[in-house]
């Protein structure tokens, strides 16, 4: 029984060592450009792990808190985007330098088509379109639902989409909660938001969450956010769209 006791305090020692957080450490680098080798500035990474961000200044250089195996995703506009893992030999040296390749970006033709405006407001706030975005409040819920243009079985399509079960939405919230629980530490960073402001391209939202680009307007459709937002929306609003309705989502679960 005391060799048993013995042998029991040593697992738990084991497992209450094992279970100590390590803690970060700040690390920096050089960002240069991978045919020029020079120092690029207003690059952005961040940490995919701790959703906590950084820029370089105008000599490539920058800091970010890191742990072993953190997973750093850095954008520049005009170049491929880089994942890098942060390994022991970064840790020890504190300091790396790290190449980005230009992208190869072929321009399409673009035809402006102007409205043939008259000049007489009356006759002219008649031929431009508008386009009108109603959102809903339903009872109980802190937020409400956009149903995009208006139509006759708009809030019968809120409700649907809502309460069945079987929705794409349900089953990705309740498959990604960790993932999701990035959006609150998101809101942390100031970084992190400013990047998110300004970018238009879903792809840091899909980096954060771990899921594909193409599955971003689906879930927002499914919150029946209108197609006009999703195409014009900033990245930061998409995913302030994505977290109030996962607020939504876990106030119907409970209940």
């Amino acid at each position: 029984m005391r060799y048993f006791v013995v042998f029991f305090i040593l697992i738990l020692s084991v497992t209450a060592f094992a279970q100590v957080k390590e803690p970060s450490k700040k690390v920096d680098g050089i960002i240069i450009s991978n045919t020029t080798r020079e120092p690029l500035s207003s690059v952005n990474i961040i940490n995919i792990n701790k959703v906590r961000g950084a820029t370089t200044d105008s000599r490539g250089y920058f800091e970010i808190d890191v742990q072993l195996n953190d997973t750093l995703h850095i954008t520049s506009l005009g170049f491929q985007s880089l994942r890098v893992r942060v390994t022991n030999d970064w840790l020890k040296n504190k300091s790396t330098k790290i190449q980005l390749t230009e992208k190869a970006i072929a321009l399409e033709e673009i035809v402006i088509r102007p409205f043939n405006l008259t000049g007489y407001l009356e006759v002219d706030t008649k031929i431009i379109p508008i386009s009108e975005n109603y959102r809903y409040s339903i009872s109980g819920l802190t937020q409400g639902y956009e149903a995009g243009e208006y139509s006759p079985n708009a809030f019968g399509r809120v409700l649907g989409s809502i309460f069945n079960p079987a929705d794409m939405l349900y089953n990705f919230f309740g498959n990604n909660p960790k993932e999701l629980k990035k959006l609150k530490e998101l809101k942390k960073d100031d970084t992190v938001r400013n990047l998110l402001e300004s970018k238009f391209d879903r792809e840091t939202i899909a980096v954060l969450l771990g899921i594909n680009k193409n599955e971003i307007p689906e879930i927002l459709q499914r919150c029946n956010y209108s197609e006009s937002f999703i195409k014009t929306a900033n990245d930061l609003q998409i995913m302030d769209a994505i977290s109030g309705c996962y607020e939504e989502y876990k106030v119907l679960k409970i209940k």
